[in-house]
């Protein structure tokens, strides 16, 4: 999520891009057969500017474009690198970012905290056709709010009746809720196709201090008929417009990770969905940077560990490969791509490169995507494709 978990300066990470392959359908009598769409590149460019730090990556594969999230900056570049559209104006945070095929839109986090309120943003790609559009008066931009984020967040775990607001170092915020950060598509936990839906990840305090904050938070959405609940957003009177609660809410114990899940992605290649985090600070945990979900296992009701009063939930499991920490029976890797995180459902993945750079007088916060194999070794499970790429210096 989170523009002050890391540390600013040259920061390379990792971008997944899965390269899915799109079938061609067979032309009807006398139409032209469909175009290609245009082979992934090694990497793209996704430029450098006077913005927040890279959030998060989305790709429209069909039509050929590339989508990058710089927290306060939507850009639109084509598969060159060429920036073909921005959208301005973000006053909250946008976040991860990801790619919707069933309606053509991107779909991003979208935090107000100081509103106590949380969105998911939807761009019309389409419309996104020339640089700096405002969010505000485009009309390219519109929101859903999320209820279930809000109860989460504003939980007064410690019954002061205070609302202790955007700190870690509180008792409050269920399950140590921040907000939201990882968003992705793909079917319902522990199946294989069928029905798209919206998974969307809490962000966590990093709070070493309590115990009720060592899982992932995820919830699912069936966004089919979302459009009636679709509202710009005026920021002076934020809409509580959206669903009233989630198609499916899940646990999935990690160990408590610094802002929760950066970038989410599900990869159905493997039919596994993929987690970049930034790393926690509790000593009984191995703190790894990247979590795997199980595919192949179906959410199960269970305890959900460390809770002030026992609760149950579905809960989901790690793929029991990478590195193994024996104590707390956890699972993952150390890798990057928490500043973006896109599948091309073959083996390939694009993961961002993201760090600063001097223009003039300026400094500015550039982004890359850059191809990668999957290869599942430990401890860094994924391998670049192609020769280096020289990063700018600031």
């Amino acid at each position: 999520m989170h523009r002050h978990a890391h540390t600013y300066g040259l920061l390379t990470t990792a971008v997944l891009l899965a390269a899915a392959t799109i079938g061609t359908l067979a032309p009807t009598a006398g139409a032209a057969p469909p175009r290609p769409a245009p082979r992934p590149p090694l990497s793209v460019d996704g430029g450098a500017w006077k913005s927040g730090h890279l959030q998060g990556m989305a790709l429209d594969r069909r039509k050929g474009f590339m989508y990058f999230s710089f927290t306060n900056l939507l850009v639109k570049t084509d598969l060159r690198g060429r920036p073909v559209g921005s959208v301005t104006g973000f006053t909250g945070h946008l976040g991860d970012l990801d790619f919707n095929t069933a309606d053509g839109r991107v779909y991003g986090s979208l935090e107000y905290k100081a509103e106590k309120a949380f969105y998911i943003a939807i761009l019309d790609g389409d419309r996104i056709d020339r640089m700096d559009m405002d969010a505000a008066t485009s009309g390219v931009f519109t929101t859903v709010h999320l209820k279930e984020v809000v109860d989460d967040y504003t939980a007064d775990m410690n019954g002061d009746g205070v609302f202790d607001g955007n700190t870690g170092k509180t008792a409050d915020h269920r399950y140590g809720c921040s907000g939201i950060d990882g968003v992705a598509f793909g079917p319902a936990f522990g199946k294989k196709g069928g029905q798209q839906r919206l998974t969307v990840a809490y962000g966590v305090y990093a709070n070493a201090t309590r115990q009720d904050n060592d899982h992932q938070v995820l919830l699912q959405y069936d966004v089919r008929k979302w459009r009636a609940y679709e509202r710009p957003l005026t920021e002076a009177e934020p809409h509580r417009s959206g669903p009233s609660s989630p198609d499916g809410k899940y646990f999935l114990y990690t160990g408590n990770t610094t802002y929760g899940v950066q970038n989410l992605e599900y990869d159905a290649d493997s039919d596994n969905w993929m987690m970049a985090a930034y790393k926690g600070t509790k000593p009984a945990f191995p703190n790894y940077s990247f979590f795997v979900v199980n595919g192949d296992r179906r959410p199960f009701w269970g305890p959900i560990r460390g809770q002030q009063q026992p609760e149950r939930g579905q809960l989901l499991s790690l793929l029991p490969q990478g590195l193994h920490h024996e104590p707390s029976g956890t699972y993952g890797w150390e890798s990057s791509g928490q500043y973006g995180l896109v599948s091309l459902d073959d083996g390939r993945f694009y993961l961002a490169e993201a760090g600063k750079v001097q223009d003039g007088d300026a400094v500015k916060e550039m982004g890359r995507a850059v191809q990668h194999r999957w290869t599942g070794e430990a401890p860094t499970p994924f391998a670049r494709i192609g020769p280096v790429i020289p990063q700018p210096r600031p």
